[in-house]
């Protein structure tokens, strides 16, 4: 008898132990809030990196030292319910460009201003296109949709049975320069067009991810080893 209740009592102590580890585990739970905006990060360095390897390759050395003034009337788009260009407004894509051109300017030794009075020089920025293709390639059955008679509004949707799977991504941006005088609005010097190309590459192998290479921050696992060491990640 003496046994039998020394074994309920170690029982009662175990049953309590447990129930407070599972209190002491269980009562901080909490809940992340997880944002998905519409344009992924893989979509926008897809066209920012493009245009920077695109601004990178307009010459700007004829305008050293010079006062420079950037128009970019012909990168912006009239707002609705407007006829004119004095209500305008710059696509976000064309922003980046236009920032990356101002900067590219700068480095280049151009004192830019603000007002077109003040300039020597105008330099007008144009662009071709600031967008990404998208290519998908498909070795088995893909899912097909499949209208059922009894319920006409709920579809039925065949599972994808992949083997192989890739889709690939393309980045691709233009710009050009032209600039000229203020004074006399002759030609000073011409530069582009330019095209800038990124990529991101995913592949899958019987339903499961085997790689994805692609020259753009989303892809990259790590710094090369000669990357400066602010620059690293942590």
């Amino acid at each position: 008898m003496r046994i039998v209740c020394i074994w309920s009592t170690w029982c009662r102590i175990g049953l309590i132990c447990a129930l407070g580890a599972l209190i002491y585990y269980c009562g901080g739970c909490s809940t992340i809030r997880i944002t998905d905006p519409y344009q992924t990060a893989t979509q926008l360095f897809l066209e920012s990196e493009a245009t920077r390897r695109a601004v990178q390759q307009i010459n700007v050395s004829h305008m050293r030292d010079r006062k420079v003034f950037v128009d970019t009337t012909y990168l912006s788009t009239v707002r609705e319910n407007s006829d004119v260009l004095s209500f305008k407004q710059t696509p976000q894509p064309y922003l980046f460009l236009i920032a990356e051109l101002r900067a590219k300017l700068l480095l280049g030794g151009a004192r830019l201003v603000e007002k077109r009075e003040e300039a020597e020089i105008v330099v007008e920025a144009r662009t071709g296109g600031i967008s990404v293709d998208h290519e998908e390639m498909l070795l088995g059955l893909a899912s097909i949709t499949v209208p059922t008679e009894v319920v006409a509004t709920v579809p039925f949707t065949t599972p994808e049975l992949a083997v192989f799977k890739s889709t690939k991504q393309f980045g691709f941006a233009s710009v050009a320069i032209v600039a000229y005088w203020r004074d006399t609005g002759e030609v000073q010097s011409s530069s582009g067009p330019f095209v800038g190309r990124t990529n991101r590459e995913d592949y899958w192998l019987l339903g499961m991810s085997i790689g994805t290479l692609g020259n753009i921050p989303p892809t990259q696992k790590a710094l090369p080893p000669n990357a400066p060491p602010t620059t690293r990640r942590r």
